[in-house]
C-alpha cells in the first residue's frame, strides 16, 4: 500500500507544519521523519542521549530535503522531558502541528521469561512514553488553537496477541485504547488522534533480534511463517505521512495496520 506523496504545503509557503517524531535518529522513526520533511515539514529530531551522533547525521539528512529540523534528547519516558521536549519546539519554531509518538522498545521473552523490570521498561516507553506525548502534545495543540495531529506508534501485535512478545502485545494494546479515547476528547478542539499499526519491518532492531536467536527470522520467533511478507520503513512512513496531512482531517480514533495482510480487522 503505498499513499500519494502530495506535500502538506507548497515548498515556498509559509508557514510550515512542525512536526515532532519520536525514536528518530533510525530505522522507522527516520523515515518517518524524512517523508515529513518531502511533504514540506520541519522537523524535531528525537531519540536517547546514546543516539546523539545519530541524531546529528538524521538532522543533516532532513535538512538536506530543503527543511529546518533540529535534534532535541529526550527520554519519553520522563515527564519533566517530554514537557521540555514540546517547549523546546515551540521555542525554536514558534508551534506545533504534528506529533508522531514513535519511540518503542521490545522484549522477545515468553511471560514465564519476562522479568518485570522487563516489563516496566516495556510499559515505561511504549505506553506511558506515548501517552506523555499526546498529553504534552495535546495541551500544546489546544493552546495555539487551529487543530493539529497526534499520531501514535502500534503493533499488529496490539490487534493480535502473539507467542514470545506478550508484554510487547500489552504495551501496544494499551496504545489503541488511547487513541480511541483522546479522539474523543480532542475532537472539538479539531485535533486528530490516530494510530499506525506495522508488520515485521525490515530494521536494524529486527536484524539484531535475529543475531540473538541464531537461525530463526523475527516472524518465526512471534509465531508466524517464515514467509511472512516484511515491509520496509518507508511503506509505514507513506501511512503516517497521510495521517499528518490535512486530508485526513476525517479520519480520528482509527489504528491503521500495515502489515501486508497477516492480519484483518
Amino acid at each position: 500500500m503505498t499513499l500519494a506523496h502530495s506535500p502538506l504545503l507548497p515548498r515556498n509557503s509559509e508557514p510550515r507544519p512542525v512536526a515532532i517524531v519520536t525514536g528518530s535518529s533510525q530505522g522507522l522513526g527516520l523515515a518517518i521523519a524524512l517523508r515529513l520533511a518531502d511533504d514540506g515539514c520541519d522537523v524535531v529530531i528525537n531519540d536517547l542521549p546514546s543516539k546523539l551522533g545519530a541524531m546529528e547525521g538524521a538532522v543533516r539528512r532532513v535538512r538536506s530535503k530543503g527543511a529546518r529540523a533540529v535534534a532535541v534528547v529526550a527520554d519519553v519516558s520522563r515527564e519533566d522531558e517530554v514537557n521540555s521536549l514540546i517547549e523546546s519546539t515551540v521555542q525554536k519554531f514558534g508551534k506545533l502541528d504534528i506529533m508522531v509518538a514513535n519511540a518503542g522498545v521490545v522484549v522477545m521473552k515468553s511471560l514465564l521469561q519476562t522479568s518485570v523490570d522487563d516489563f516496566d521498561w516495556l510499559m515505561g516507553v511504549n505506553t506511558r512514553g506515548v501517552m506523555l506525548c499526546f498529553k504534552y502534545a495535546a495541551r500544546q495543540m489546544i493552546e495555539q488553537g487551529g487543530g493539529g495531529k497526534i499520531i501514535g506508534a502500534c503493533s499488529m501485535a496490539g490487534k493480535r496477541g502473539l507467542p514470545n512478545i506478550c508484554a510487547y502485545s500489552m504495551s501496544k494494546f494499551a496504545v489503541r485504547g488511547l487513541v480511541q479515547s483522546l479522539a474523543q476528547e480532542l475532537r472539538e478542539y479539531g485535533i486528530c488522534v490516530n494510530g499506525y499499526a506495522p508488520g515485521t519491518i525490515q530494521t536494524d532492531l529486527a536484524v539484531e533480534a535475529e543475531k540473538v536467536a541464531g537461525d530463526r527470522t523475527v516472524q518465526e520467533m512471534i509465531g508466524l511463517p517464515a514467509s511472512t511478507p516484511r515491509g520496509k520503513p518507508e511503506d509505514i512512513a507513506s501511512l503516517v505521512s497521510y495521517l499528518a496531512k490535512p486530508e485526513s482531517r476525517f479520519l480520528t480514533g482509527q489504528t491503521i495496520t500495515m502489515d501486508g495482510g497477516v492480519i484483518f480487522d
